[in-house]
């Protein structure tokens, strides 16, 4: 699809359909008399109130070029989600025909509407040979004036959601078509063209270095596993020594090994790398907005299968940083990959972590599937993330980790087991990765609620969300 900005005058565009957002609060804008007695009828009879969602068409209207006039509700101005009424304009629009929307800003966000734009027009359909859906050709936000923010906000925009979709089609690939090694490629094939340095640590030299607990987890499997790295560095030099490491969990296919899942809805465990995919998204527009401090992302990726080597429950390893783990449960195998990539993260020079991922059911029982769980040992990264994610519109709620559940991981065997029993289990998972942070600032995303949709939204098709990745950068952007 193709995204611009233009500056005209809202009668002079041509185009299928000419959209703008409404509120149920605010009265609609003069420069739309060419259409208000038809909005007033609309709202007086209640078929149109502006509330979120809700969207009328005018066939033909008289005095304007475009084919058609669309007004898109956006609920109460002071709570409107601009993202989340584009998405869903673009959605409905594009099974009714529409091919070129304009879209008239009206003093709206320019990037939150590239952004809505970008992220509704994608559908997981790249595997369908007949009936595939519609799509838009071209989206364009009509601003007044001409303005140097304007065009750099749509563009950043344009940016973010190219890389959160991105995320999304590799969330989107079955694990045939995505193993570790694929999705390495894949990830050296984005930094090549983003300009980014690439590196992957095979299996071989994660042995020489001691990552015994990413490759524990590994070992029933056929498919090797990945340390992913990409790197940016900043044009001139950093102000200060701060090195941001991002970290996404990266199972490809998680059957649980031998602690082996329910056999209903195991196939959507192909989006247990959600949060490996994130960081490698937000790594795609890192590379194009160029913060200002070196930023390095660290995927490690593997399958969890069940299989004659497969890891068994009572079997210990030895991470990376040397510490002991006895696994007590086979499907709590994020949290063991991440030890060891956390500890290499801190060896490669990162002074502030945070890592994202698909890591515990207990979230969505806390959480449902609107906010992801957030954890930290550092008040003020937090703060950093939680204003990025405000600012991209990603839902993010801060969970506790007082010291009184890190008692939940003791071992008899071993210095630490990897699940702490049934309740409380997000936060002791959490608690586990804190083993292994140290002093380090850092933040731990749990995205297991909020990185697929099991249902399609009106502003986003059924499946990966993409989430992480615009607060990513942003958190970068704005260091």
């Amino acid at each position: 699809m193709e995204t611009k900005l233009a500056y005209q005058a809202v009668e002079e565009v041509e185009a299928d359909a000419l959209a703008v957002v409404l509120f149920e609060n605010e009265a609609d804008p003069a420069e739309l008399k060419f259409a208000s007695s038809w909005l007033e009828g609309l709202r007086a009879c209640g078929e149109f109130s502006g509330k979120s969602d809700e969207l009328v068409v005018l066939h033909q209207p008289q005095g304007i070029k475009a084919k058609r006039f669309v007004a898109v509700g956006g609920g109460k101005k002071e709570n409107s989600d601009l993202r989340r009424a584009t998405a869903a304009a673009v959605r409905a629009l594009k099974q009714k025909g529409v091919k070129k929307l304009a879209w008239w800003l009206n003093g709206g966000d320019p990037e939150a509407a590239a952004e809505g734009a970008m992220i509704g027009n994608f559908e997981p359909d790249q595997y369908k040979t007949a009936n595939q859906g519609k799509s838009l050709e071209e989206f364009c936000a009509i601003a007044a004036g001409n303005g140097r923010e304007f065009d750099l906000a749509f563009e950043r925009g344009r940016v973010l959601a190219q890389a959160q979709n991105f995320a999304r089609s590799l969330v989107n690939e079955p694990a045939n078509r995505l193993t570790p090694l694929i999705l390495a490629d894949r990830a050296g094939a984005m930094a090549a063209e983003a300009g980014l340095e690439f590196e992957m640590l095979d299996q071989d030299r994660m042995r020489q270095l001691g990552m015994g607990s990413l490759l524990g987890v590994a070992q029933g499997s056929a498919e090797p596993p990945a340390l992913i790295i990409v790197r940016y560095k900043p044009e001139a030099a950093p102000k200060t020594g701060d090195h941001l490491g991002l970290v996404g969990k990266g199972v490809t296919f998680d059957t649980g090994g031998v602690s082996i899942k329910p056999a209903d809805g195991m196939e959507k465990m192909k989006y247990d790398m959600a949060g490996g995919a994130a960081v490698l998204g937000a790594m795609q527009a890192i590379a194009k907005l160029k913060p200002a401090i070196p930023v390095t992302a660290f995927v490690p990726a593997v399958e969890n299968m069940v299989g004659g080597r497969a890891q068994r429950p009572g079997d210990i390893v030895k991470s990376l940083n040397g510490k002991t783990v006895e696994v007590l449960n086979t499907d709590a195998e994020g949290r063991l990959i991440l030890i060891d990539a956390i500890t290499y993260a801190q060896r490669q020079g990162c002074t502030h972590l945070v890592d994202a991922a698909t890591l515990t059911g207990a979230i969505v029982v806390a959480l449902g599937h609107v906010n992801a769980g957030a954890f930290t040992n550092n008040e003020a990264l937090l703060a950093k993330v939680m204003a990025a994610a405000r600012a991209e519109g990603e839902k993010i709620w801060h969970m506790p980790l007082d010291d009184e559940y890190k008692d939940l991981l003791k071992s008899a065997f071993a210095d630490l087991a990897n699940i702490g029993g049934r309740w409380g289990g997000a936060i002791s998972a959490a608690w586990f990765l804190r083993e292994f942070v140290g002093d380090t600032p850092w933040v731990h995303l749990d995205i297991a609620g909020t990185a697929w949709l099991d249902d399609a939204k009106p502003y986003m098709a059924k499946g990966p969300t993409g989430i992480g990745v615009r607060t990513f950068a942003r958190l970068a952007l704005n260091w």
